[in-house]
C-alpha cells in the first residue's frame, strides 16, 4: 500500500504504520540494527559509532548497527515514508516538531527500561510522555544562543556584547559590521528564509508565539508578533542587519559577525581562524528568554527487533554515554547538567558559557513551534509568509493571511 504524505498527513500515515502488518514477531538470530538521524557531521557519527561499537562487544545478539544520514529538509518526511513502506528503521531520531504525532500516534514502543528516567529534568520530557510514559529519550535538549565573531566586530568598530544585550543593539552591531566590511552580520542559522520555527529564536524576545498554549489559537495576528516581526523585516530589509533571500553567509567560515546556533555546531570551530564567543540571546522587550530545539530517540514499535533496539537505547542513554554525548548534546539528566561537567566534554566552550546558554536556558526557555499535524502546519505557514520576504510587504497583512490559512487546522 503506498500512501503519500500529502494525502494521509503525517499523523494519519504513523497511524497506519502504527496499526499495520509486520513488526510484531521477534526477529530470530543477530540483529541488524538501523538508526535514522539527521547529522551528517563526522564527528557525531564518530561518536554515535564508538558508542555502538562499545555496545556490540558485550551483546553477541546484535550483529551490527548502522546510523542511517537523512537530509534535514525532508527528514521526517523520508523517515515516514520509509515507516509506511515497510523498510522502517528499528530507531528514529525525532525532532521536536514533529514529536507531537509520533507520540501520540503509537507508532513508538514505550520505554520502559531505562535506567532511573526519574534523573531527567522535568522540562526535558514534557514532549515525549503520554498517559504517564516516556516514548523517545529527550537525548538533545539544546538551547540556541549567539555565537559572535570577535575579529568582525572589532574591525568594524563595534563593541563585543555581552548577556544581558539587546535585540535593538543586535541589529545596530550587525548592520554596521555589514557596512563596513561587506560581511553579514546576524544569520538565524538553519532559517534562510523556509524554516520559519528557527524564527522563535528572534519573536520570543518579543513574547510571541505561533498559536496558544493549548495549540488551538493563531498567534501570527497578536500584537507582540506583529511587533516582532516589523522589526524583523527591518532588519533585513532597511538596515541590512541580515542577508536578505538568496544570500548566504556560513558563520563557521568567518562570512558573518554573528549566527543564531546550538553548541552542537561549536565542533565547526575548532580550527576557526577568528576569536569567538558565545553568549545567550539578546533580550527583547519582554526581557531575557530561551528557546529550545529539542530531539528525542524512539523505537519503533512495529520494528522485528524491538526488545533489542529498547536495550541499546537504554545503553546509548546511560549516564556514562550521555556525558559523552553532552559534547554535541546537552543531555537531560540533572546530574549531568552542571558547567563543570558539560565542560568535560565540551572542550572548547567555557563553563560561563555553558551555564549562560545551556543550563539557564533549559531552566528558563520554550521549546521550538510544534503541533499535532506539524508537517502541513509547516508548509502553510511556510507558504503564508514567503510575501513577508520583500522590501515593503505588509507585515500586519502577511500574518492575518497567516492566521487565516492555518486556524482551521489548529481548531480541529
Amino acid at each position: 500500500m503506498r500512501i503519500t504524505l500529502a494525502a494521509a498527513g503525517l499523523a494519519g500515515l504513523l497511524v497506519l504504520t502504527a496499526c499495520g502488518s509486520g513488526g510484531d514477531e521477534t526477529a530470530s538470530g543477530p540483529a541488524a540494527l538501523r538508526m535514522t538521524v539527521w547529522t551528517g557531521n563526522a564527528e557525531h557519527l564518530d561518536l554515535l559509532n564508538a558508542i555502538a561499537a562499545d555496545y556490540l562487544k558485550t551483546h553477541k545478539d546484535v550483529a551490527s548497527i548502522k546510523f542511517d544520514t537523512l537530509p534535514l529538509e525532508n527528514y521526517t518526511t523520508t523517515l515516514t515514508t520509509q515507516m509506511a513502506g515497510g523498510n522502517a528503521p528499528d530507531l528514529a531520531w525525532i525532532l521536536e516538531n514533529s514529536a507531537p504525532d509520533f507520540v501520540g500516534s503509537g507508532a513508538l514502543a514505550p520505554l520502559d527500561n531505562l535506567v532511573k528516567p526519574e534523573e531527567f529534568a522535568p522540562a526535558t520530557t514534557k514532549l515525549w510522555q503520554r498517559d504517564g510514559k516516556l516514548y523517545a529519550y529527550p537525548f538533545s535538549t539544546s538551547p540556541f544562543g549567539v555565537f559572535v565573531n570577535e575579529d568582525l566586530l572589532k574591525q568594524a568598530g563595534q563593541k563585543l556584547p555581552k548577556a544581558g544585550w539587546t535585540w535593538e543593539q543586535a541589529v545596530e552591531t550587525a548592520a554596521a559590521v555589514n557596512a563596513k566590511t561587506g560581511k553579514a552580520g546576524l544569520v538565524v542559522r538553519d532559517f534562510d528564509y523556509k524554516g520559519w520555527d528557527n524564527l522563535a529564536t528572534v519573536w520570543g524576545g518579543w513574547g510571541a508565539e505561533a498559536w496558544s498554549e493549548d495549540g488551538r489559537t493563531c498567534g501570527f495576528t497578536k500584537p507582540e508578533m506583529v511587533e516582532a516581526m516589523t522589526f524583523l523585516h527591518r532588519a533585513i530589509f532597511d538596515s541590512k542587519a541580515l542577508p536578505g533571500p538568496g544570500t548566504t553567509a556560513d558563520f563557521f567560515a568567518g562570512e558573518a559577525a554573528m549566527t543564531i546556533t546550538q553548541i552542537s555546531r561549536a565542533s565547526l570551530l575548532k580550527d576557526a581562524t577568528f576569536k569567538w564567543d558565545l553568549i545567550p540571546l539578546p533580550t527583547g522587550p519582554k526581557g531575557g528568554y530561551s528557546v529550545i530545539g529539542q530531539a528525542g530517540i524512539g523505537v519503533v514499535k512495529k520494528s522485528p527487533n524491538a526488545a533489542k533496539a529498547a536495550d541499546f537505547l537504554a545503553f546509548l542513554s546511560s549516564p556514562d554515554n550521555a556525558a559523552k554525548l553532552g559534547q554535541f548534546f546537552p543531555p537531560p539528566r540533572t546530574p549531568l547538567l552542571t558547567a563543570d561537567g558539560l565542560a568535560k566534554s565540551n572542550p572548547l566552550l567555557k563553563p560561563e558559557q555553558l551555564q549562560q546558554v545551556v543550563i539557564d536556558g533549559i531552566a528558563n526557555g520554550r521549546v521550538k513551534p510544534n503541533h499535532a499535524g506539524q508537517a502541513e502546519l509547516a508548509q502553510t505557514v511556510r507558504a503564508g509568509l514567503d510575501p513577508l520576504w520583500q522590501p515593503g510587504a505588509d507585515v500586519a497583512k502577511t500574518l492575518a493571511g497567516v492566521c487565516a490559512a492555518i486556524q482551521p487546522m489548529l481548531a480541529k
